[in-house]
């Protein structure tokens, strides 16, 4: 018996991933200056802790960094990263993933594979950024 979804489901889109990082300041530093990121204003929540920008790729694509006192770390899912793989963000063209991986190299960064076409046809590159969270730069 297959499954079926409400028509105006097919509308549905990912707003953002979010990610915990340690240095909230440097982690947005090295996306805007590095990736081209255009940042939000902070947002702190007092009560909590909580801090994050988003920053936004165009064309919709949005990350949140967030972080947090250690002491107001809730639950495990918020001090460790299981289960995250990546965030694939999309440059628009093989020039500029060529250009990105040139910047990132150019800053000693470790570019983890070299921009190449994948055998499922992504021209790609990945590295991870300064708190290790895998970051992946698609053409497409």
């Amino acid at each position: 018996m297959g499954v079926s979804s409400p028509k105006n489901m097919n509308a549905i889109r990912i707003d953002h991933v979010a990610i915990w990082v340690r240095d909230l300041e440097r982690m947005r530093e090295f996306y805007v200056t590095m990736l081209g990121a255009t940042s939000g204003e902070r947002y702190e929540n007092r009560r909590t802790g909580l801090r994050s920008y988003f920053l936004s790729f165009g064309a919709g694509a949005r990350v949140e960094i967030m972080s947090r006192p250690a002491s107001k770390i809730e639950s495990k899912s918020e001090s460790s990263a299981f289960g995250y793989a990546h965030v694939a963000l999309r440059l628009g063209s093989r020039k500029n993933v060529d250009e990105a991986v040139s910047r990132l190299e150019g800053q000693n960064l470790a570019v983890l594979s070299r921009p190449r076409v994948t055998g499922d046809g992504y021209y790609e590159a990945a590295f991870d950024d300064p708190e290790g969270n895998r970051i992946e730069l698609v053409e497409y």
